[in-house]
């Protein structure tokens, strides 16, 4: 599955051009042009990066940034700054402020793509390689091919992408309505019973008799790999 970068920029043209260039190397892109906006799209989805303009209309990046890490749903979400402003200590600031990392305007897109996929590779390891893992585990992107232990596990493309998207927050409960927009995407209608079925899927194709069951159902809320899993 792919990773998730929040768009946070004013500029018009930039955003579009960001929007297009990251689209085309494979990444889900969301823009957002104020500060508003943003947090209203940080409380609504939690994004895998965001890249974030300091000057935002309205509440601004810096503030945001400071948001970002004050929320315990949020706080280890990457941040990369961009800004027109390139002084030391305005980077300073936006690094002491909780950015991951900090880009000036204009900005060398090559360069922006390199330090994305250098902050993935730290924060988000499971975004950012062809290979996820858990306990015995593991989910290769690039074939398609699922092992627990010395077996192959056969899955179907949704169960597949389900198991991929719970590989990249172990331990994080995501409900129904959260897998249902990641999984299936946000423009497609399906009722969010659907998940359990397809859960249910996954669960059978996983486990055999004596394996300890991954998938841990948390009343109310949704599903989440156990992080005390052990194999």
């Amino acid at each position: 599955m792919t990773a998730r970068i929040l768009v946070a920029e004013d500029e018009a043209a930039l955003s579009a051009l960001l929007e297009y260039n990251l689209s085309h190397e494979g990444y889900a892109v969301r823009v957002c042009g104020d500060g508003d906006e943003t947090q209203l799209a940080l409380d609504e989805d939690v994004p895998d990066l965001v890249l974030l303009d300091w000057m935002l209309p309205g509440v601004s990046g810096l503030e945001i940034c400071r948001r970002i890490r004050a929320r315990p749903e949020t706080r280890d979400v990457p941040v990369i700054m961009i800004t027109a402003r390139g002084e030391e200590e305005d980077r300073v600031r936006g690094l002491n402020t909780g950015a991951d990392d900090y880009m000036t305007k204009p900005l060398s897109m090559a360069e922006l793509s390199a330090r994305i996929k250098a902050v993935l590779r730290r924060t988000r390891p499971a975004l950012a390689g062809d290979v996820a893992s858990f306990g015995d585990i593991s989910l290769d992107r690039e074939v398609k091919r699922v092992r627990r232990g010395e077996r192959e596990v056969h899955l179907g493309p949704t169960e597949f992408r389900l198991l991929d998207c719970l590989l990249q927050r172990p331990g994080r409960v995501f409900s129904r309505e959260q897998l249902l927009d990641k999984v299936w995407g946000r423009d497609v209608y399906v009722e969010a019973r659907t998940v359990d079925v397809h859960v249910g899927r996954l669960r059978k194709a996983l486990n055999r008799r004596g394996d300890r069951d991954p998938i841990r159902t948390v009343r109310a809320a949704g599903y989440a790999l156990d992080e005390t899993y052990t194999s």
